[in-house]
C-alpha cells in the first residue's frame, strides 16, 4: 500500500483525497475525504483574475488540509494538487502559485483539459470495467463550476467544454428562480458546445455522471431526505426521474434550495447551470439513464501517483 493524498481545487470547490492505494490488486482504502466550496472562480469569467477574496478563502481551507495531510503521514513526494478550469487563463496565477506551494510544499498542476478528462475518466471507471451488464462505451461526463468534461475510454476523443455551473450562472442566470429566456439562454449554450463533440461521445452505451451537480440530483430523483454516498454510489437513475429533478429544481429560488437536506448550501445558487447542462447532454445523447459515480476525477488524480 502507498498513502497519497490528492487535491483538486475547480471553479467552485476544493477537494481532498487521503488514501491507500496497492497497484498489484487495484484496491484503494479512503482515509479522508473532504469537498470545500470556495468558489475560486468568482467572476473570473468577466476579470479574468482571481479575485483577492477567493484567494483567501482558498488558501484558508488549504490550510486545513496541509494540516490533515501531515497528520496522516503522506509525504510531500505523494501529494498531488491539481487545478482545473478557472487556473488555466487568469493574469494573476502566480499569486495562486506561490500559495499553494507554500502551504504543501508542492506546486499546482494546472492541467490541460484533456487531462481533466482522462483523470475523470479514470477515476469513475475503474471499478466498473468488466461489468458485463453495462453497455459500451461507457462515456464519462463530469460537470465542474467552469467547465464539463466528456470522453470515454479512447482519450484521444475525449473534450473538456468551456461549461460549467458557475460560469453559466454568472453568465445567464441572473433571476431568482431563472427565467424561461434565461434557460433558454443556457440551453443554446449548452447545444453548441456539445456540437463540437466527437460523434463517439455522442453514441454512449452508458453515461457515467460524476462530480457535485450530478450527484446531487441524483440525491433529488432518488427522493433522499440528507445526502448519502452510499446510496448515491452506483445508483442508476432513469431518464425520466432525471428530467422531473432538473425541472423541480429550476423552478426553485435558491433560498428553498439551501432547504433540501442533501444540498451543500455553497452549491444551491450555481447548481441551477449545471442542471440544464445534464439536461441538455442527457437529451443529446438519447440514452435512457445515467449511472451516477462518487468516484472521479479525485480518484484519478490519487492513482496518478501510484
Amino acid at each position: 500500500m502507498r498513502r497519497v493524498a490528492a487535491l483538486d481545487c475547480g471553479t467552485n470547490s476544493l477537494r481532498l483525497l487521503v488514501a491507500d492505494l496497492d497497484v498489484a490488486s487495484g484496491e484503494a482504502v479512503e482515509i479522508d475525504r473532504r469537498t470545500t466550496i470556495v468558489r475560486l472562480g468568482q467572476d473570473v469569467d468577466r476579470t479574468g483574475a482571481f479575485a483577492p477574496a477567493a484567494l483567501a478563502r482558498t488558501f484558508g481551507i488549504l490550510d486545513d488540509y496541509a494540516d490533515a495531510i501531515e497528520r496522516h503521514g503522506v509525504g510531500v513526494d505523494a501529494v498531488r494538487f491539481v487545478a482545473t478550469s478557472a487556473a488555466r487563463d487568469v493574469s494573476n496565477r502566480g499569486d495562486f502559485v506561490s500559495g499553494v506551494a507554500a502551504r504543501l510544499g508542492v506546486e499546482p498542476d494546472v492541467i490541460s483539459g484533456d487531462e481533466e478528462a482522462w483523470l475523470s475518466y479514470d477515476g469513475a471507471t475503474r471499478e466498473l470495467v468488466g461489468r458485463l451488464d453495462l453497455a459500451g462505451p461507457l462515456v464519462v461526463l463530469d460537470i465542474g463550476g467552469g467547465s464539463t468534461e466528456v470522453v470515454t475510454c479512447d482519450a484521444e476523443v475525449g473534450r473538456s467544454l468551456d461549461i460549467g455551473s458557475v460560469r453559466m450562472t454568472e453568465r445567464y442566470l441572473h433571476s431568482d428562480p431563472p427565467t424561461g429566456a434565461e434557460v433558454a439562454a443556457v440551453t443554446t449554450a449548452v447545444d453548441e458546445a456539445i456540437d463540437g463533440l466527437h460523434a463517439r461521445l455522442l453514441s454512449a452505451g452508458t453515461l457515467v455522471g460524476v462530480a457535485g451537480t450530478i450527484t446531487t440530483l441524483a440525491a433529488m430523483a432518488l427522493g433522499l431526505p440528507t445526502y448519502d454516498r452510499q446510496r448515491i454510489h452506483h445508483a442508476w437513475i432513469e431518464t425520466s426521474a432525471l428530467r422531473e429533478a432538473i425541472d423541480q429544481l429550476i423552478a426553485m429560488p435558491v433560498a428553498a434550495r439551501r432547504e433540501l437536506g442533501f444540498m451543500h448550501p455553497g452549491r444551491a445558487d450555481v447548481i441551477g447551470g449545471g442542471a440544464l447542462i445534464l439536461g441538455a447532454v442527457v437529451g443529446r445523447l438519447g440514452v435512457p439513464g445515467l449511472l451516477v459515480s462518487e468516484h472521479d476525477m479525485l480518484d484519478g488524480i490519487a492513482w496518478s501517483l501510484a
